[in-house]
């Protein structure tokens, strides 16, 4: 199973974490080199940030790219990449997850809620936004799913639109649900150091 495999992946990984601000920060090397941090709530679990960084054909490392969270948030940024964002009148997506669902938003889409549609395209594993005036159109994968080779469900996709941001809702498969929480499960066996003792990777 295709779940199981990603866990084991997961488990096979070496892992540093950190609390700091009132969030555990999980620092993964896998065996391939490539790096993913994670940020979640200690209050409640629920993940706000994922991160990637993958080594080149050449061994160098590259950017960090952002998953799950703010783009230009936290250690994520910096002054050259804050110094090109995007005009802030433009549509910005970020994802940002509950406990029950993938979830996105598109800020700056002043358009009324009757415009837009929301579809998944099962070959090529992506939801697709479109709006029926034309002014906007996108495409994007869940990562998640296909990390445990899911199909993507049309009736799972929901959107909501509200103070010019288009909020998109995929409701999470059982065995997501299933995977994260024994993702959990295995971060409680990581031990935590002190606040400023590990570095977490996170720069």
């Amino acid at each position: 199973m295709a779940a199981q495999s990603w866990l084991e992946s997961l488990r096979g990984a070496k892992k540093t974490a950190l609390v700091q601000d009132g969030k555990k920060k999980v620092h993964y090397l896998f065996l391939d080199g490539s790096e993913m941090v994670e940020e979640y709530e200690v209050s409640n679990d629920q993940l706000i940030v994922r991160k990637w960084r993958r080594k080149s054909q050449l061994g160098s490392h590259g950017h960090w790219q952002v998953e799950v969270g703010e783009t230009f948030s936290g250690a994520v940024g910096s002054l050259e990449q804050q110094l090109i964002q995007e005009s802030s009148s433009n549509p910005i997506f970020t994802r940002k997850d509950t406990k029950t669902s993938f979830q996105w938003r598109i800020r700056n889409l002043p358009y009324p809620k009757k415009v837009y549609s929301t579809t998944v395209d099962p070959d090529q594993r992506c939801c697709i936004v479109r709006t029926s005036n034309k002014k906007y159109y996108k495409k994007f994968n869940i990562p998640d799913m296909d990390r445990c080779r899911l199909p993507l469900d049309n009736s799972a996709l929901s959107f909501t639109h509200a103070n010019n941001t288009l909020i998109i809702t995929y409701q999470k498969p059982t065995e997501i649900l299933q995977l994260e929480q024994e993702v959990l499960w295995e971060l409680k066996k990581v031990k935590v150091a002190e606040d400023g003792d590990v570095d977490c990777k996170t720069q």
